[in-house]
């Protein structure tokens, strides 16, 4: 059975360790030869966290050469605390920037939309591509084998390894076969080829664009701000960093629109465009002037679903291929890290233990943000004339309310109920962060 694995750089020892203080637990008593599917943000950070257990990773990506989708992203407290782990906090805060407020108004300049985060852990607007590049570097300098043009077909079962576990092999669609792996990891997103989440298709879904942050807007880099015409309508602003080796602060714009309408754009008039954004919201102008062709924005569509079983017998589903929402909440990229966190810390349990352990750790935080989103989403994104009402009338007026208004912080930052629990997973500690790094080292106990 062929076994071809292109290597970027040398092999760490197993005992290389980041350096996070006392207390960042152990490596695996056993490492665990681990198939990785899809190079994106979850893949890359299972990978890192993976190796520095000890652990065989390898990556299959389908691409000639590995690159992110999309334009900006907000990284909550919960996954900037996961970044830490792998050992890229410092560097995820040179490149994003700190969005320390939320803000929507409607057509006529009402607030509707007032979400502060807590003072010392705002969100990070950051590049998907910087985002990328970070935990791309990371990967490579773990020397950890890389297979591109690599798509995978499908995944069989091969039988139980030396240990008694289920394995599995890899079918690429060319024909090529690796493997035996003791566990094949599914981080393809939302067009896995493996996973059997049938996701609900949305209404509404975006355009997204980078833009150079322009020098004499009076909007603030610190925040995410959004203009509504109704639901039907949305336009934002979402400050976003700069890249590696260029100190040009940027800007994420988007628009969101019907699927019939998202499916014309590419033909749309984009002077027309400009004209019906900037009627809505004048100060977005300066942000659309270096917008010269429709190709200068990225089609997003948008599905939500969740598996109710992420797992079978040595396959295990991560992040847009175990669930899918609506990005209203900014949760997409966090997910995915925490779904990493979660896997990495439940194999150090056993195999045969470790994919029930992941999915109850998971199971409550995914289910609860997945619900939100689906409430949420369609008073900001849909074709409903009376949501909107509510929204405008009811649900501002309420979040301005003690407790209520707590409550969106925490929505917001990912830590309205415990990101990872089970009962196999540590109890939190003090702040997230920390409640994150003893779920990393603290060994899971079997009465």
């Amino acid at each position: 059975m062929l076994n071809m694995k292109r290597v970027i750089g040398n092999r760490p020892s197993p005992c290389k360790r980041l350096c996070l203080g006392a207390g960042w637990g152990k490596a695996a008593a056993m490492g665990y030869r681990i198939a990785i599917i899809g190079a994106g943000i979850g893949g890359l950070a299972l990978a890192a966290l993976l190796a520095e257990d000890g652990h065989d990773p390898t990556l299959f990506e389908r691409f000639d050469c590995p690159r992110p989708v999309g334009s900006g992203l907000v990284i909550q407290p919960v996954g900037q605390a996961v970044m830490g782990l792998i050992g890229l906090g410092d560097d995820l805060c040179r490149l994003s920037s700190p969005i320390a407020h939320m803000l929507g108004h409607g057509a006529g300049g009402r607030r509707v939309l007032d979400v502060s985060y807590p003072g010392d852990a705002p969100g990070r607007g950051i590049h998907r591509a910087a985002l990328f590049q970070l935990l791309w570097d990371r990967v490579a300098r773990l020397g950890l084998p890389v297979v591109t043009s690599a798509e995978v077909e499908n995944a069989p079962l091969v039988g139980a390894g030396q240990r008694g576990s289920d394995q599995r092999i890899l079918r690429l669609r060319d024909g090529r076969e690796y493997g035996p792996f003791d566990l094949v990891v599914d981080a393809s997103g939302a067009g896995s080829r493996i996973s059997p989440l049938r996701a609900r298709p949305l209404g509404y879904g975006a355009i997204w664009g980078t833009v150079p942050w322009p020098s004499g807007t009076a909007l603030t880099r610190t925040q995410l701000r959004q203009r509504y015409h109704g639901a039907s309508r949305m336009a934002g602003i979402l400050p976003i960093g700069r890249l590696a080796g260029d100190a040009t602060p940027l800007a994420a714009v988007f628009w969101s629109m019907p699927l019939a309408e998202l499916e014309a754009w590419p033909e749309a008039s984009l002077a027309g465009w400009k004209a019906e954004v900037t009627a809505l919201w004048p100060e977005m102008a300066p942000f659309l002037e270096p917008i010269r062709r429709n190709a200068d924005m990225t089609v997003a569509r948008y599905s939500h679903g969740t598996l109710g079983r992420p797992h079978a017998p040595g396959l295990v589903h991560i992040g847009d291929a175990a669930h899918r929402a609506s990005p209203q909440l900014g949760q997409g990229a966090n997910m995915a890290l925490l779904d990493a966190l979660a896997l990495s810390h439940a194999l150090r349990a056993g195999l045969n233990e470790a994919l029930p352990d992941y999915a109850a750790m998971r199971r409550w935080h995914v289910r609860i943000y997945q619900g939100m989103s689906a409430a949420f989403t369609p008073m900001y994104q849909s074709g409903s004339r009376s949501l909107p009402v509510l929204r405008d009338l009811v649900l501002a007026p309420c979040s301005g309310l003690p407790g209520v208004r707590q409550a969106l912080t925490r929505l917001v930052a990912g830590t309205m109920i415990p990101p990872l629990a089970g009962s196999h997973a540590p109890q939190p500690a003090s702040g997230q962060a920390a409640a994150l790094r003893a779920a990393r080292a603290a060994p899971i106990s079997r009465a």
